[in-house]
């Protein structure tokens, strides 16, 4: 079974290609220094990682079709950054603790950066078609679901502008879904039943969220890289607020148990829990004492 930095090793290398292939000889070329600038260096890089691990666990005989698709889920995620992070959303200024793409190249070419990024990663998908059709065209279609409508992150976004937002509906779309399409993704690419790892990435989306929206209410803007109280600047669903601070934490608890739970059966399955447990460990915010009189309702 690969180590943690030998898929890290393999995720890293095929972005860097990908990007490469991005900036030839004849783009141009602030268009391809914000989108280097979008993807390295990387954040934790959790939903290739988990891909890479969930096709270790199903064989790998195609590790080609894996480090595209694993390569293709972190594109998508950093163009949903830096989209997200557009003054027409969140207005960000900073992103993984440097200026965000708009703030650092113009609004113009963070759009078209983030563009660029989702088109590079069905170029890089498509790019292992031939070693594995079948598989290629299951991974092209679970790919595009997790970023489409009616449940992909472009669904997440539109929540945003929704005024009756269901919580569930909303963490689902914005962060379960391309954490679903990671552990699918990873196990199509090695041959394995999709249906069987969906709930783990699920879950482990879904506890991504939460733990993002005690950060955003709790967390150190300087620590994480990105600014907090961003939920609650533009009124948006978030766990705190809903289940307060406590039954946030809660739920972050049992979402991470669920998530540990629900890896079936594999050759890698303990290895598997190990790196969810060690990856909710990295996310999950550390204790907040609270103020003196101050209740979790009153924090949210």
């Amino acid at each position: 079974m690969a180590t943690t930095e030998q898929l890290s090793a393999r995720i890293e290398s095929t972005l860097g290609r990908a990007l490469s292939r991005a900036g030839q000889p004849g783009a141009p070329p602030q268009l391809a220094e914000a989108m280097r600038y979008a993807v390295f260096p990387g954040g934790a890089r959790i939903r290739p990682n988990l891909c890479l691990a969930v096709a270790a666990s199903c064989g790998d005989d195609q590790p080609r079709l894996a480090n595209s698709a694993a390569a293709a889920i972190e594109l998508l995620h950093c163009a949903s950054l830096v989209h997200d992070d557009l003054p027409c959303f969140d207005d960000a200024p900073i992103r993984r603790g440097k200026p965000s793409v708009h703030r650092a190249y113009g609004e113009p070419l963070a759009v078209l950066a983030g563009d660029a990024l989702i088109v590079l990663a069905f170029e890089t998908l498509s790019s292992a078609l031939l070693d594995a059709p079948a598989r290629a065209a299951h991974l092209l279609r679970i790919t595009a679901g997790s970023v489409g409508m009616p449940f992909g992150i472009v669904a997440g976004q539109a929540w945003e502008s929704e005024t009756d937002a269901i919580l569930a509906d909303y963490q689902r779309a914005k962060t379960g879904s391309l954490f679903a399409a990671a552990t699918e993704a990873g196990a199509v690419a090695a041959g394995g039943d999709s249906t069987l790892w969906r709930i783990v990435g699920e879950r482990l989306g879904e506890a991504y969220q939460v733990a993002d929206d005690i950060q955003d209410v709790v967390g150190d803007a300087a620590k994480m890289g990105k600014p907090t109280g961003v939920d609650a600047t533009y009124a948006r669903p978030n766990a705190v607020a809903q289940h307060g601070l406590d039954g946030a934490t809660r739920h972050l608890k049992q979402l991470v148990c669920d998530a540990v739970e629900s890896v079936p059966p594999c050759a890698g399955q303990a290895m598997l829990q190990q790196m969810i447990l060690k990856e909710s460990k990295r996310f999950a915010p550390p204790p907040t004492p609270k103020r003196a009189g101050q209740s979790a309702a009153s924090i949210a």
